[in-house]
Formats: C-alpha cells, sequence, structure tokens
C-alpha cells in the first residue's frame, strides 16, 4: 500500500520505525546514519535533485513517544539549472554541483500499540539547510561572454506521517506508511542571462508532488544497537540506513 501511493521522499532521512527504540523506563539513544536522497522541484520548468547526507542523531523518549535532533552535512547536484532555452547561449555546464553544507532536522513521534505484535504511529519531521548551495556557469550569449553564480537559499521541508509496524520473532520491526509532505527554497542567478531558467530576480520552487510512501525494516544488533534500513518511493526512490544505540 505504502509503495502504491505517489509523492515525493523527503529530504531529512528516514522517518525509522513508528515504535521508539527507548528501554521501557526511557531514556537517551543516539544514531548515527547515510541517506540518498532525489527529488524533484518545479518553477515552471522541472529539476531533478539528488543528495549524499551523512547525519548524527540523539533523542529521548519512552517506548511510546520519542524526540529526536539531526546534524548533518549535504552535497546538491540539479540537473539542468544551467540548461539554456535558447539557442543564442552557451552554458559551461548544465549542472548545479555543490557539495558539503549543514542541515538540521527535528522530530517526533507517538506510537500506539494494538497487541504485542502490531501497532502503528503518528510522526512529524522536519529539516532546515543553514547554507546556500552555489555554483557557477559561464558561456556566450549574443556573442557577448558571461559568467554567473546561482544560489538556492533557505530550502526546508516538512513532513507528516502514519506507520504501521509488525514486530517479528528475534524482535525485528516491519513497517510501511503513507506521509505528506512540502519542500521549497528560493534561487536566483547573480544576473540575467537569456535563456537559462533562473534570473536575478528571486525565484521559489517547490516540490511537484506532496503525498509519498515509506517502507523499512528495524533490526537488533550486539546489546543497545539496532540497524535501521529504510526506503521512500514515489516519482524518484529515496534510501538510507542507520546505526542506532540505546542508553
Amino acid at each position: 500500500m505504502a509503495l502504491a501511493v505517489h509523492g515525493i521522499a523527503a529530504a531529512g532521512g528516514p522517518f525509522g520505525p513508528p515504535q521508539p527504540i527507548a528501554k521501557a523506563a526511557g531514556g537517551l539513544h543516539t544514531a548515527i546514519g547515510y541517506w540518498y536522497h532525489e527529488d524533484i522541484y518545479k518553477n515552471g520548468r522541472e529539476f531533478l535533485t539528488r543528495q549524499n547526507q551523512v547525519y548524527s542523531e540523539a533523542g529521548y523518549g519512552t517506548q511510546r513517544w520519542d524526540i529526536y535532533a539531526r546534524i548533518g552535512i549535504s552535497d546538491l547536484k540539479m540537473q539542468d539549472a544551467f540548461s539554456s532555452a535558447s539557442a543564442l547561449t552557451t552554458t559551461s555546464n548544465n549542472d548545479l554541483q555543490e557539495n558539503w553544507k549543514f542541515f538540521g532536522t527535528l522530530g517526533a513521534k507517538i506510537f500506539f500499540p494494538f497487541n504485542e505484535t502490531f501497532g502503528m504511529g503518528v510522526f512529524v519531521q522536519g529539516t532546515y539547510f543553514f547554507r546556500s548551495f552555489t555554483d557557477e556557469v559561464a558561456g556566450t550569449s549574443n556573442g557577448n561572454p558571461y559568467r554567473a553564480v546561482l544560489r538556492i537559499d533557505d530550502l526546508w521541508d516538512a513532513n507528516f506521517g502514519i506507520g504501521f509496524q509488525a514486530t517479528v520473532p528475534y524482535g525485528i520491526r516491519l513497517y510501511a506508511g503513507p506521509y505528506v509532505y512540502y519542500s521549497e527554497a528560493t534561487a536566483y542567478l547573480s544576473t540575467n542571462v537569456p535563456g537559462l531558467p533562473f534570473s536575478s530576480e528571486s525565484t521559489t520552487i517547490k516540490n511537484k508532488t506532496n503525498v509519498g510512501g515509506f517502507a523499512g525494516i528495524d533490526a537488533p544488533l550486539a546489546k543497545g544497537f539496532r540497524l535501521n534500513f529504510e526506503g521512500q518511493y514515489s516519482e524518484r526512490l529515496s534510501v538510507g540506513g542507520a546505526i542506532t544505540y540505546t542508553y
């Protein structure tokens, strides 16, 4: 059901299992993770984006609720960000590519068990990128040389979803569910160049679709450690994993 829902995968990383990983008495947990993310943004034209994210997480909760925060770094590739629609304008490259920038994520979840095997949860999660993504393009327009810088500022997203969970033998948790998602950023070019997708006037770009589905597995490792692997699918597929430790 979850993978049949068409939407856009979220940029802030995995949602995790609906049931928090805290001990029965409550407490802290930490995690390190990697997330590969694809998305589509639009402002008249459509732009496929790809990101590789590495993050660290800390959270506090019980087996019914949890709050957590992440800090990480991410690159960004936006295809056709410099692709010219004019035969009179040439470009040195078509894609924006920028390396590691810091981002932060905040999230919270609450879990409702049906019995010892099945349950469902509700979560909210949001992410903000603290630094701008920039890249430079050069070329000629109407025979005149130019050089310009494209900036992607204030990239953020917000997510709300419902997850359904089944606990199988050996403490393994399987989960899936739908979510809604919104993301936007502002983009502008340092100078106007005829035919390029962006101009010196600030433009808002938004995610193309707002509904998606996710599924994952969370399994125990050594004492206190767990491995989480998750996929989020819609028009594009995003996947990643994390190792968590419960104190």
